[in-house]
């Protein structure tokens, strides 16, 4: 067993974080605890869990890391995942002089936490697609304890490998439409069988990862958005067309209906080089 304290540069709202991720059912979060346990492969695809507890505060952000093996990769997950490398401060100090403002005074020190793997990130994008989200957690849910494995009481997202071997009407059994099975079995089996990449798209610009993903059936616009946002941590990222970001737009300027797409890209301007953090703070906002 290692263990590790980490400080990084305030503002860092951990408490936040955790109640975000207490809203999945697979994650591992005790609020009372401050901790979340988290589900990581080494190298081999060995299941391992790291746990993170939170034992600072939001304005001297310090964390106790433990784990039980390879420590260096699994620190530098840790440090990826919750984006202890990234300051928030100058996105505050951005949104401060913004029509956000206010929002972004609330929920200071909320950062973005990326899905602890890419492809974990892409299966719960697609599987979530035109579903409430209730239902898309229990989808969820369903797939990873059929397929999945359970370590201590933590819950491992399965291997491409593993369902790229499943049929359809395996996916059937747990709810899923016929579409959802084939688009979540299809992208398991070409990722198992290296026609697509995972580990290649960090280096590629967001243009280019969305050219190349819209290419692969069942995956649109807002699922590669959602993926450059939670699977790759991009910044500039504005899901124009998720109902969330609408309803949460609507409400945060009294809107009488939802904003059109061209009065959402006229009220984002002034969001950018952060339209990612605007588009968390406003989800932040309704949940």
């Amino acid at each position: 067993m290692w263990k590790e304290i980490v400080s990084i540069s305030p503002p860092y709202h951990f408490d936040r974080v955790l109640e975000r991720l207490s809203l999945d059912p697979l994650n591992a979060v005790s609020l009372e605890k401050r901790e979340v346990r988290l589900p990581l492969r080494n190298q081999a695809k060995k299941p391992g869990i790291v746990t993170v507890r939170a034992i600072g505060t939001a304005d001297a952000p310090e964390f106790l890391v433990s784990g039980t093996d390879d420590q260096s990769a699994m620190m530098d997950e840790v440090k990826r995942i919750f984006q202890w490398k990234e300051s928030l401060q100058p996105v505050l100090d951005h949104f401060s002089k913004t029509n956000l403002s206010q929002l972004f005074e609330e929920h200071a020190g909320t950062p973005l936490v990326l899905d602890f793997h890419l492809y974990h990130c892409l299966m719960k994008c697609i599987i979530h697609q035109q579903l409430n989200l209730s239902f898309a957690y229990t989808l969820t849910e369903r797939f990873v304890h059929a397929f999945g494995e359970q370590k201590d009481g933590v819950w491992f997202y399965p291997l491409p490998e593993t369902i790229a071997g499943l049929d359809y009407a395996d996916l059937r059994a747990l709810q899923f439409s016929m579409r959802k099975s084939e688009y979540v079995i299809d992208t398991s089996r070409m990722i198992a069988e290296g026609g697509l990449k995972l580990d290649e798209l960090g280096s590629l610009t967001d243009e280019d990862i969305m050219e190349k993903l819209v290419k692969i059936r069942g995956i649109g616009p807002w699922t590669v958005q959602n993926v450059l946002l939670f699977g790759l941590g991009r910044p500039n990222l504005f899901p124009m067309a998720d109902i969330g970001i609408q309803n949460a737009i609507k409400r945060h300027f009294g809107l009488k209906d939802k904003p059109t797409k061209e009065e959402m890209l006229e009220m984002s301007r002034e969001w950018q080089p952060y339209l990612s953090y605007a588009s968390l703070y406003l989800w932040r906002s309704i949940e």
